[in-house]
């Protein structure tokens, strides 16, 4: 099925407007699958991303805006999402010892445990994209690169 069936739209303007509409459809599409998984965890892919990078700098704590800098969506809010994970135990702050007036974020053993669990589903995450070869998920990854490094060449 074509993106042309899945929203009732038989015609579109051109050829690039069909595509940055199915890439936007693709985008809500895997969005909400990945909820399904990160929702058994009572976390959402925001809180989720943030954990991530966490992990990723442990046991370096991060500040807000240096998470907000890695985030994969710039739109967040990140200081409210970092307080919803602190109220369910999986991050902690703390005064920075360089810089008083910031606060270090740090991931908690409880953080790392619901990571851990979702690792474990991986392949249930990969497999979102998994009818694409390896050959293809390179070449949209390619693409999307493309995309995106078509607005600094302008």
């Amino acid at each position: 099925m074509g993106i042309e069936q899945d929203i009732h739209q038989a015609k579109f303007r051109n050829e690039h407007q069909k595509a940055a509409i199915n890439l936007i459809y693709t985008y809500g599409w895997l969005n909400e699958k990945t909820k399904e998984v990160f929702a058994e965890e009572d976390i959402t892919p925001q809180q989720f991303n943030i954990l991530r990078i966490l992990r990723g700098s442990h046991p370096q704590p991060l500040s807000t805006l240096q998470i907000r800098e890695r985030m994969l969506d710039k739109m967040s809010d990140t200081s409210r999402i970092v307080d919803r994970l602190i109220g369910k135990g999986l991050v902690k702050k703390g005064t920075c010892k360089m810089d008083r007036r910031l606060v270090d974020i740090t991931i908690t053993d409880k953080g790392r445990k619901v990571l851990e669990k979702l690792d474990a589903r991986q392949d249930e995450l990969d497999a979102l994209v998994g009818n694409l070869s390896k050959k293809e998920a390179l070449a949209l990854s390619d693409l999307l690169d493309k995309l995106r490094n078509s607005e600094r060449e302008s």
